[in-house]
């Protein structure tokens, strides 16, 4: 035995001999046994363990496992300060202060609900497997007696001990907790009228419904997730209907994450308010409809024989139209890669404010906008601008130090002059009336940076408006940095630094856009939709997901909108993720006989693809590409990439890089080639001829695109 600091050894014989610290003499001493490692503890149990949904084989080997070291609890070796613990926050109970507080779970972030639906509660279930799934994970989180929850209603929040969980069914038994803990809303009950209730649900009430009492230990941690979870999908991922859809598809990829993701995009406020209006409105009337069907339904199966069968028939035929082309609308709706296409048709034609017109005594005011003046910057604003521009009897000088004041105060043939400094703004600028707002030095001296959420930074509906000299940041918008609802707008050497997206020319729209800079978008640097006019002259256009974004679609009406109409002269369009420019078009060749190599399996799923097109909806370019389009659901026809390539017909390539001039270019020297992806999945495609020999481009020459990821020209087909 060896003593620490210095000391004694005792020998065999028992003599004892000094033993210095820093020697060791083992060929004079017993060799001490090796101590024996003490068992690790067990780590405290996550809150949605993977392994308990692994095959049986490996639960029946876990169980072996608990077998050996139940003896162990896990918590032996640590401290009481390192003992499990709750991983979740307290909250009041519905407002209440008399009942006790249960756990904070609705504030769950969309990684973890997605998670939690994707490994643990549905994983690649099909629809009519839903309740079975729910169930199994129910089973294995849920404690199935003994813990103490508030059975939330419309009527009354009251306290009650949980005895028993029906898994199957999806509820729990309960039972009052004494003395009663309650609170009645918009009612008048009584203990004896809530003991009558539960009597009548014999004491089964549905697990949605019960909130677990909140508790420090950890151990309903889980409970408390797994209810949450089951009370949220049923509140918001689950519809009636869904039962009723075929069991072709994986329910998770093809209803629960996109409307997992619509949820928090609208929570987030990613998503235009006219299009959340739509979806709520979409979903209820497709509610409403199924209670009629299926109402309808049970009355023909109880009556088979009935003299009203034929047109109850023909009524239930009709209703099952109607829900199928609301199902079809939603699921467009919730899948991102198709919705903000949709987006345009509930926002077009909204705009923030409308036009006053001229003044009612006549005359025009050039508004200046300033943070900060100074003696020289005055003196150069007068003799540059003012003086030589403005100094006729009509025009009255009015000063501002906000650029939207300065915009929200104009009248017809107003002017706005904003001078060098860095304004932050929290509203859009709305330009409803023809006014001029120009900078007064470059761009990047006269910065507008908007902060908080919108729909758009700058939005216009003007007869005719001019911005020029000036730069924009973007934050947090919704639909743009720039929107052009109707009307005319002409920007010149402006800059725009996007954050969510870019220009947006709205159908019957006119935009011009010369010598601007535009980076940074996550959607299309730019987008023009059918019927509009867009001119771009000397633009760069870089360092968004798409370039350009061109719009050819049907509306709801089944019409064919009217071609946009383009001039692209001397743009620079460089170092996008997607492509330079980017045609969304309808399928118009799927119904053709005539389509080639088209087997007979594609021509039925044309047909059921086919009733998408008259919802009047295209794919946009948000970057999901095909793999995210196939998502779209049954019913919906599903977008192809058709990438165009040209092998530089009268321009210059070199590398990566291409130049287009001279006009057109030619079919002839235009490689095509189909990027699929699940092919299995995909309808026949159709090649677009030629992008740029479109009717809707009256002048294409002199543009030059460079490194663009995907390539220079590409058609998304729906």
């Amino acid at each position: 035995m060896k003593a620490e600091g210095g000391g004694v050894c005792v020998s065999e014989g028992g003599e004892q001999r000094p033993v210095d610290d820093q020697q060791q003499q083992p060929d004079q001493t017993d060799p001490e046994p090796e101590p024996e490692p003490e068992p690790e503890p067990k780590p405290a149990p996550r809150l949605l363990p993977r392994a308990m949904f692994q095959d049986d084989e490996h639960d029946e080997e876990e169980d072996d496992e608990d077998d050996d070291e139940e003896d162990d609890s896990g918590t032996d070796g640590l401290s009481n300060d390192e003992k499990l613990c709750t991983h979740l926050q307290r909250a009041e109970a519905f407002g209440s202060a008399g009942l006790p507080h249960i756990f904070q779970t609705n504030h769950l972030l969309f990684y973890e609900r997605f998670k939690a639906y994707q490994d643990y509660m549905l994983g690649d279930c099909k629809p009519s497997e839903v309740q079975e799934f729910t169930a199994d994970y129910l089973e294995k989180v849920v404690e199935p007696c003994d813990w103490q929850a508030l059975w939330h209603t419309d009527m009354v929040d009251v306290l009650v001990e949980v005895v028993d969980v029906d898994y199957k069914e999806l509820k729990g038994k309960v039972e009052l907790v004494e003395p009663l803990q309650c609170e009645y809303r918009g009612c008048d009950l009584t203990e004896d009228s809530v003991k009558t209730l539960l009597e009548a649900k014999q004491n089964k009430v549905p697990l949605q419904e019960l909130h677990v009492v909140y508790d420090e230990s950890g151990e309903f941690d889980q409970t408390a997730l797994a209810l949450e979870h089951l009370r949220f999908f049923y509140k918001h991922i689950w519809r009636p209907w869904d039962e009723d859809e075929d069991d072709e598809f994986d329910y998770f990829v093809r209803c629960v994450e996109p409307r997992l993701r619509m949820y928090y995009d609208i929570l987030e406020e990613r998503v235009a308010p006219g299009l959340v209006e739509e979806y709520r409105s979409v979903l209820d009337r497709c509610s409403q409809k199924f209670r009629e069907f299926s109402s309808l339904r049970n009355v023909l199966s109880s009556e088979p024989d009935s003299e009203l069968n034929n047109v109850s028939m023909v009524e239930g035929l009709r209703m099952c139209e109607q829900m199928e082309a609301l199902k079809r609308k939603l699921l467009i709706i919730e899948n991102p890669l198709l919705r903000y296409v949709l987006g345009h048709r509930m926002n077009c034609g909204q705009q923030s404010c409308s036009a006053k017109g001229e003044r009612a005594g006549g005359g025009r005011v050039v508004h200046v906008v300033s943070s900060s003046s100074t003696v020289q910057l005055l003196h150069g604003l007068m003799t540059e601008k003012l003086l030589p521009l403005y100094s006729g009897r009509e025009y009255e000088v009015q000063f501002h130090s906000d650029p939207s004041v300065a915009v929200s105060s104009c009248y017809e043939g107003d002017v706005v002059i904003i001078c060098p400094g860095h304004y932050t703004i929290t509203n859009p600028i709305s330009i409803a009336d023809s006014i001029q707002v120009e900078g007064y030095g470059l761009p990047d001296e006269i910065v507008i940076e908007k902060k908080n959420k919108g729909n758009t930074f700058v939005e216009s509906s003007a007869a005719s408006a001019k911005i020029s000299n000036l730069k924009f940041i973007q934050h947090d918008a919704i639909e743009g940095i720039m929107c052009v609802r109707q009307g005319k707008v002409e920007m010149e050497n402006c800059v725009f630094q996007c954050e969510t997206a870019g220009v947006i020319v709205r159908s019957s729209a006119q935009l011009i856009m010369n010598m601007c800079d535009l980076y940074g978008s996550q959607g299309a640097g730019v987008e023009i939709y059918p019927g509009s006019v867009c001119s771009l002259v000397g633009n760069g256009i870089h360092h968004c997901k798409e370039g350009i974004l061109i719009k050819v679609m049907k509306d709801i009406a089944d019409a064919m909108d009217v071609l946009p109409q383009i001039t692209m002269v001397n743009n620079v369009i460089h170092n996008n993720e997607g492509y330079g420019v980017i045609l969304v078009k309808p399928d118009t060749c799927s119904a053709e006989p005539a389509a080639s190599q088209t087997t007979e399996g594609e021509l039925e799923d044309q047909s059921e693809g086919g009733a998408a097109e008259g919802e009047g909806v295209a794919a946009a370019a948000e970057g999901e590409g095909v793999a995210g389009a196939a998502r779209a659901g049954s019913g919906c026809a599903i977008p192809v990439i058709v990438v165009e390539e040209s092998a530089s017909p009268s321009g210059i390539t070199d590398g990566g890089d291409v130049m287009v001039q001279g006009g057109m270019v030619n079919a002839s020297v235009t490689t095509r080639r189909l990027v699929k992806s699940r092919a299995k999945d995909l309808g026949t495609t159709q090649a677009d001829e030629n992008l740029l020999s479109q009717d809707m481009f009256v002048s294409i020459e002199g543009n030059q695109f460079r490194r663009n990821g995907m390539g220079s020209f590409g058609t998304l087909l729906y």
